[in-house]
């Protein structure tokens, strides 16, 4: 470019400025008329958030923010009490809330320094010191006080999780490349013009091309529904426009029978689209397959067949086996299929109150993710290391939570013995704290804390800092016997389960296919065939990993498509997400419905040993230790979910085992320190690439 170019593109971004600002004061100006236009409706005795939400294109939440006087009877007369939280299900809970002042013990007992305080007893008036201040925007919910607190600890009468008295049906399911339009169905290969690649171009292809119709489609590679992403601010909404355009013939499908799933999933990366004919004849699926693995190139064929060994393998253990739309419906499937038929639990596993569920929902985070930047770590690294946990929720499936959980209040915690007390920590149980950070502590954080942000957390490492955060009994038992030095932690509350293996039979199964497929990967002598199982190894610990997520039963969104001479019919909870002349398009959060496998005890379980373990993991025939906290200060660069990054690599064991740590990356020096998560991603896969390379030239 040239000094002419250069200032001719100059020009051109000062007239393209002064078009924003302009287009900006007219969207303001349309947005205060709009408001305003709301505000004067509220005049007629009869208006309704619900019908004024839709022509607005707002959802029913704005609109009664605009007009608090439309706001629906239920919200405007509210029961709760000061202490309760604004809804069992808040991840955001009022910020007037504060946290209960635990009662003292009748007969206190004095616990050693190491082991958790109880909380120290307060006027009823008193403020804690690490109460929320205003402008922090998010806290977390305790338990009431009480009997309405007790009546939280039951289960959900007539709900459990019961062995199924059927047999799953399997889908006739087809494989294709969007890309390329190779389209593989069964043993046979089809090629598809696929237009524009739109929903309708698709089926209408696979469905000329098999006429007696097919229930799924897997997308291999192609991401069709991201064609239009450079029209849209965020690549969601591009995907939710493709997923609801109308398809002459077909509907958005409503469910049937035994399957709920209905309406389509929207997801940046892997969305389901779920469509039915207009005559309710046949229902098909869209989805990707990136929800079962990352693939690299791979023709459809050897995706076929990686779902054919993956079938094959299950068969092994589960002789009615059967492969179902998403990693997270066939791992809870396949775990239904292990509940016992004898025993205590041969009539099912109990589900929880809603309010406890919507409490863990609210408390137990997954995932460590969090990015070190300077000061607290060179500006340029030396080197940056990357380990991977193997399969790393496999590790920690031996033990969960079952039975009636018991309330165990500070008081009630003082009183036990120093060894009862370990025992609850080394338990399973959710335990509400305060936390102080030692003055000398030079290291990492080790307990997560509420950080802005729906569901966002922070590890707070700063000497001296207090901090009031919900944790499991993996992360308390760590904190406090760290081979660092011992946290202060005082227990406010607590909930404590029997420990139980319900998810133990399950997880054998699922580790034993993991392991037999990498066998295959790693020794079969077909490349093809090599790659196809590394493909379905990779799928097995996508069922694991997702049948966890999928007992957390976190409320999820469906989308929908009303015409616009039928706006009445948009629900009214949803929230307009876009609208054209014919067509609203909306959301709306599904909650959490009467779901007899939801078990979010067994999942926070599962993500506050697998936190723990990034911190400190034993490696017993090793007699050795492994994991964050066996570095030295200064040198543990990121976490993100079983990955650590370090800048120095280390001598642990590895033994293809599930919680080893596998090195996946090693990046040369000087690195500039990354700031950003793509930063990071990006010296990653350098990384990665190095390490490839030389393993290569070894």
């Amino acid at each position: 470019m040239d000094a002419q170019s250069y200032n001719t593109a100059l020009s051109h971004l000062r007239t393209l400025r002064d078009e924003i600002k302009k287009m900006r004061a007219a969207l303001t100006r349309l947005e205060a008329d709009r408001d305003k236009q709301i505000t004067q409706l509220t005049a007629y005795g009869k208006a309704k958030a619900e019908r004024i939400a839709p022509a607005a294109g707002l959802s029913v939440a704005d609109v009664v923010a605009l007009a608090p006087s439309l706001a629906p009877d239920t919200l405007n007369h509210d029961s709760r009490t000061p202490a309760q939280p604004a809804a069992a299900f808040d991840s955001q809970p009022a910020s007037h809330e504060t946290e209960p002042v635990a009662q003292p013990s009748a007969a206190p007992t004095t616990p050693p320094a190491d082991l958790p305080q109880p909380a120290p007893s307060a006027p009823a008036d008193a403020t804690p010191a690490d109460e929320a201040t205003p402008d922090s925007p998010r806290t977390l919910p305790s338990i009431p006080d009480g009997q309405t607190g007790d009546a939280w600890f039951t289960h959900t009468q007539g709900l459990a999780s019961t062995r199924p008295n059927f047999t799953q049906q399997a889908r006739s399911t087809v494989f294709l490349d969007t890309t390329t339009g190779v389209l593989i169905h069964r043993q046979q290969t089809h090629h598809l013009d696929l237009g524009n690649a739109t929903a309708a171009d698709i089926l209408t292809a696979v469905f000329h091309t098999i006429p007696e119709g097919v229930e799924r489609i897997y997308i291999t590679a192609g991401d069709p529904w991201h064609r239009d992403a450079d029209r849209y601010p965020y690549l969601r909404d591009a995907v939710a426009a493709w997923l609801n355009a109308p398809i002459a013939g077909w509907r958005t499908d409503t469910g049937r029978g035994r399957d709920r799933m209905a309406g389509h999933f929207v997801h940046a990366r892997n969305p389901v689209g779920r469509y039915q004919r207009e005559n309710g004849e046949q229902h098909v699926e869209i989805r990707s397959v990136g929800e079962w693995f990352d693939t690299d190139g791979d023709d459809p064929t050897v995706i076929r067949d990686a779902f054919v060994l993956l079938w094959q393998a299950l068969r092994r253990h589960w002789s009615d086996a059967v492969i179902m739309g998403s990693p997270s419906q066939t791992g809870r499937d396949l775990w239904t299929r292990t509940i016992p038929t004898r025993g205590q639990y041969a009539d099912g596993f109990p589900v929880l109150s809603e309010e406890l569920r919507g409490l863990l929902h609210a408390t137990a985070g997954q995932g460590r993710n969090e990015l070190i930047i300077p000061p607290r770590v060179p500006e340029q690294l030396p080197q940056l290391v990357e380990y991977d946990r193997t399969f790393a929720y496999a590790k920690h499936t031996w033990k969960s939570p079952v039975g009636t959980p018991r309330r165990i209040t500070a008081a009630t915690f003082a009183a036990w013995s120093e060894k009862e007390q370990m025992r609850a920590l080394y338990g399973c149980g959710h335990w509400q704290v305060r936390v102080t950070v030692p003055e000398t502590w030079n290291h990492i954080g080790l307990l997560p804390a509420p950080a802005p942000g729906d569901r966002a957390w922070h590890y707070p490492a700063t000497p001296g800092t207090t901090f009031t955060t919900w944790a499991g009994g993996p992360e308390i038992h760590t904190a406090l016997t760290n081979p660092i030095q011992p946290w202060k932690i005082e227990i406010l509350d607590g909930i404590l389960w029997n420990d139980g293996k319900p998810l133990d039979d399950w997880a054998k199964k699922l580790k034993e296919t993991w392991t037999n497929l990498s066998a295959q990967a790693q020794f079969h002598g077909d490349p093809q065939q090599a790659r196809a199982a590394h493909l379905a190894s990779r799928a097995v610990r996508s069922i694991l990993l997702y049948g966890i997520g999928a007992f957390a039963q976190r409320p999820r969104m469906v989308t929908g498509t009303t015409p616009r001479s039928m706006e009445r019919d948009v629900p009214a909870d949803a929230e307009i997400i876009a609208f054209d002349d014919e067509h609203i398009t909306w959301q709306k959060p599904t909650g959490f419905s009467r779901d007899p496998n939801a078990h979010p005890e067994w999942a926070a379980a599962i993500w506050s040993g697998a936190r723990a373990a990034l911190l400190t993991q034993r490696h017993r025939d090793d007699n050795t230790y492994a994991g964050a906290l066996h570095t030295p200060p200064g040198t543990v660069v990121a976490f993100r979910t079983d990955a650590l990054y370090l800048t120095q690599p280390q001598n642990w064991p590895y033994h293809h085992q599930p919680g080893d740590y596998l090195l996946r990356g090693h990046l040369t020096g000087p690195v500039p320190a990354p700031t950003t998560e793509e930063e990071l991603l990006a010296l990653r896969d350098t990384g990665r690439a190095e390490l490839a390379h030389s393993a290569q030239e070894a």
